[in-house]
C-alpha cells in the first residue's frame, strides 16, 4: 500500500513529479516550471481568443494565495466561488488550495437563500462573485436572516455597475490580485508559500461539492487532491489522452463535480487548453469557433445539439434533406454494428461506407455545430437515450458514457472504444476503484477516489460508508464477465403500485425524453392502481411545430394547452406504452402549464427532478388524473 502523497506517483501522472507535487497546486506549479510559455487558458475579449500561460496562470494563483494569506486565510478555511466559469475562477481555486484551504463551489442560479446555507454551513471567510448579481446575492445573504458571520472579504472580478457601493467587505478582485503580486515581490513571502505547496499532502480535503439536495438540504461532500487526480488521469488513460494536444470547452458550472473534473482537473493532469465559452447561450457558436478535440456533454446539451442538426436538415433543400435522412437509415446501422464489435467496424464495406459518408454528408453539419474535429466525446450526470448517441454514432461522433457521482470524485466508470454497449456506462476505472453489488441491487464502490465524508456531518458519513464502502443508491444490473454497469434507477425512485408491481420509472422517463417534444417527464403510480406522467414539452421544438401548422400561441403556458400539442404528446405516449408491458403503460397524463424551475424549487441546480416537491405542487394535476384521493382510479 503507498503512502497517500504517492498515490499520483504510483499511476505516473505525469512523470518526473517532485515530492510535494501530487496535489493540484504541486502540479500547476509542475506545469508552470515544465512548460511555462505554453497556453493554459484561452478566453474571449472583445472579439479576440486571448490565451493565458502555465507560467502566468501559476503567477496570478500564487500572488491571489499570497494576498488570501495577508487576510489571515489559513489551511483548513473555505473559499466560496459564486460564478460562472472564467480565469479567475480557477486562479482563485487554485490559490486557495495552495495555502491548504478548501474551495467550494456556488450554482450562479442559486438564490441568495441557498448561497446563505452553504456559506454558513461550510463556515467560508472568503467569497469571489462573478459580476454584480452574484456580489448582491452574498451582500444580501450576509445582512438578512443572521448573515454570513465567518465571511471577512468579498471580491468581484467583474466591477461594471458596482462602483456606488461603499461596503467596507468589498474589494475588485484584479485590485487582490495587485496586492498579491506585490507581496509575491518579496523573496520571503516567495519562499514561505513554495513551503506551504511542499506540505500539502494528497489525501487532504482540496474542494468540497454540495450534493444537488433532491431530498432535505444539500451536504458538502469532501473530496481530496488525490481522489480528484486519480479520478482525472484514470479517465484520460483509458482513452488515450497522454501525449496528444487536447483542448476542452469549460462552459458546465465548476461547482459541479463533472465540470470540475473534466475542465480544471484534467487539464492539470494533461497539461491541455481550456476554452471558456462567452455564456452557457453561446456555447454552440463557441464551439464553432475553437473546433475542441475533448468534449463533455450532460445528455440535455447532447439532446439540443441533434435537434440542431435535425433543424438544419429539415431547413434544408428537399436533395439535402432527402441525402441526410438516407445517409442517416444507412449510417445508423452500421453504427450500432460496430459498437457490438466491440469498436471495429464489422467488415471492410461497413468501414469505407461509414467513412464516405461522413466525409460527403455529415461532416459540414458537424462543423456547423463545432464537432467536425472532435475526436473524444463524453457524457454523464444523468441517463442519456441510447437513441442520441446511437444518432451521433452514426455521423462519427464517438459518445462514450461515464457513470459515477459527487462522492467518487466524479466518475467511477467508463465506457471506451472497445466497451461501449448503448445505455451500459462501462467498467470500473481500473487501478483505483471496486465494486459489489448488494443483494437488494444497490451498488457499492471502493477505492482511492472515494470522499473523505461530508463536512460536519458524522451521520450522513456514516450511512455513506461503511467499511470503506460508498454506498450508491443505484439499483444497477453488472455484466460478470466485463464489469460493466447498467443503472437501472435510483433506490428510493421504485414505484411500487397498489398491485405490488414494482416500476422503473427513469427507464420508462428517459423513452419519453426520447421525443424531440418531450423535455421533461415524471412518473406517477407508486401506491396507486396504474401508472401515469407530467409532462414537459419542449418550447423550442414544440413551439417550430406549431408555427409550421399555423397554430397561435403566445407563452408556453398557452401552446401547452393547444388540443393539437395534446394530440402530438398523446402519439409519442401511445409509442412509447408499445414498448413496455402493459403494468408499466402510461393511461393518463398531464401537460404542465409551467415550466419545471430551479428557482421555484422543483428542480435541483443540476436539474435533476424533486419528486418530493412535484407531488406536493402539482397536486391539483395529480387529481386531475387519479381524483381527489391517492387510492381513487
Amino acid at each position: 500500500m503507498s503512502r497517500p502523497d504517492q498515490a499520483i506517483a504510483d499511476l505516473q501522472l505525469p512523470p518526473g513529479l517532485a515530492e510535494g507535487e501530487a496535489t493540484m497546486p504541486g502540479l500547476l506549479r509542475h506545469r508552470a516550471r515544465t512548460m511555462p510559455n505554453q497556453i493554459a487558458l484561452r478566453e474571449k475579449s472583445r472579439g479576440i481568443w486571448r490565451g493565458t500561460t502555465w507560467q502566468s496562470y501559476f503567477e496570478k494563483a500564487r500572488a491571489f494565495a499570497l494576498f488570501l494569506k495577508a487576510q489571515g486565510f489559513m489551511a483548513g478555511d473555505k473559499l466560496i466561488i459564486a460564478s460562472d466559469g472564467t480565469p479567475e475562477w480557477f486562479v482563485a481555486d487554485l490559490a486557495a488550495q495552495s495555502l491548504g484551504g478548501v474551495t467550494v463551489g456556488i450554482y450562479p442560479t442559486n438564490p441568495w437563500p441557498e448561497l446563505q446555507y452553504i456559506a454558513n454551513h461550510c463556515r467560508a471567510k472568503i467569497a469571489v462573485c462573478g459580476d454584480q448579481e452574484q456580489t448582491d446575492k452574498v451582500l444580501t445573504a450576509m445582512r438578512l436572516e443572521g448573515g454570513l458571520p465567518e465571511m471577512k472579504r468579498v471580491l468581484t472580478v467583474d466591477w461594471k455597475g458596482m462602483r456606488p457601493y461603499t461596503d467596507s467587505c468589498l474589494m475588485p478582485f484584479h485590485d487582490a490580485l495587485e496586492e498579491g503580486l506585490s507581496l509575491a515581490r518579496q523573496p520571503a513571502q516567495l519562499e514561505a508559500y513554495e513551503a506551504i505547496i511542499d506540505g500539502l499532502k494528497a489525501d487532504q480535503d482540496a474542494i468540497i461539492v454540495y450534493t444537488s439536495g433532491t431530498t432535505g438540504m444539500p451536504k458538502g461532500a469532501r473530496i481530496s487532491h488525490r481522489g480528484i487526480l486519480l479520478d482525472a488521469w484514470a479517465l484520460g488513460q483509458v482513452h488515450g489522452l497522454a501525449g496528444k494536444p487536447v483542448s476542452v470547452v469549460c462552459y458546465l458550472p465548476l461547482c459541479h463535480v463533472a465540470e470540475r473534473l473534466m475542465s480544471p482537473v484534467m487539464q492539470l493532469a494533461y497539461g491541455t487548453v481550456v476554452y471558456f465559452a462567452e455564456s452557457i447561450d453561446t456555447v454552440t457558436h463557441n464551439l464553432r469557433e475553437i473546433g475542441p478535440s475533448f468534449f463533455f456533454g450532460v445528455p440535455r446539451t447532447w439532446e439540443k445539439l441533434q435537434y440542431e442538426i435535425l433543424i438544419k436538415s429539415r431547413d434544408a433543400r428537399p436533395l439535402a434533406q432527402w441525402a441526410f435522412k438516407r445517409a442517416l437509415a444507412i449510417a445508423s446501422p452500421i453504427a450500432e454494428r460496430t459498437i457490438n464489435n466491440g469498436g471495429t467496424p464489422l467488415n471492410l464495406r461497413d468501414k469505407v461506407t461509414g467513412w464516405l459518408l461522413r466525409i460527403t454528408i455529415f461532416s459540414n453539419l458537424l462543423a456547423s455545430i463545432g464537432l467536425d474535429r472532435t475526436w473524444i466525446c463524453m457524457t454523464g450526470g444523468a441517463s442519456i437515450s441510447p437513441s442520441v448517441i446511437l444518432f451521433f454514432r452514426a455521423m462519427g461522433v464517438p459518445i462514450y458514457q461515464i457513470y459515477g457521482m459527487t462522492e467518487s470524485s466524479g466518475a467511477s466508470h467508463a465506457q471506451t472504444k472497445n466497451s461501449s454497449r448503448l445505455g451500459w456506462c462501462g467498467a470500473p476505472l481500473p487501478g483505483i476503484v471496486e465494486q459489489r453489488i448488494l443483494p437488494d441491487g444497490e451498488l457499492q464502490l471502493r477505492g482511492r477516489i472515494v470522499f473523505n465524508g461530508y463536512l460536519y456531518d458524522e451521520v450522513a458519513s456514516a450511512a455513506a460508508l461503511s467499511d470503506g464502502w460508498l454506498s450508491t443508491g443505484d439499483v444497477v444490473e453488472i455484466d460478470k464477465a466485463t464489469g460493466e454497469v447498467q443503472v437501472i434507477d435510483r433506490k428510493k425512485a421504485i414505484l411500487i403500485t397498489s398491485g405490488g408491481k414494482n416500476i422503473t420509472p427513469s427507464l420508462i422517463e428517459n423513452t419519453l425524453k426520447e421525443s424531440l417534444y418531450i423535455s421533461e417527464a415524471v412518473l406517477l403510480g407508486d401506491g396507486r392502481h396504474f401508472v401515469s406522467a407530467l409532462i414537459q414539452i419542449d418550447l423550442d421544438t414544440v413551439g417550430k411545430w406549431a408555427q409550421e401548422r399555423g397554430l397561435a400561441y403566445t407563452t408556453y403556458d398557452t401552446l401547452a394547452q393547444l388540443e393539437a400539442v395534446k394530440e402530438l404528446i398523446a402519439a409519442d405516449v401511445n409509442r412509447v406504452n408499445e414498448r413496455f408491458s402493459r403494468v408499466e403503460n402510461i393511461r393518463k397524463f398531464v401537460i404542465l402549464r409551467k415550466q419545471l424551475d430551479h428557482d421555484d424549487g422543483e428542480l435541483t441546480a443540476t436539474m435533476k427532478v424533486r419528486r418530493n416537491v412535484i407531488e406536493k405542487k402539482f397536486a391539483a394535476e395529480i387529481s386531475e388524473i387519479y381524483g381527489p384521493t391517492k387510492d381513487a382510479a
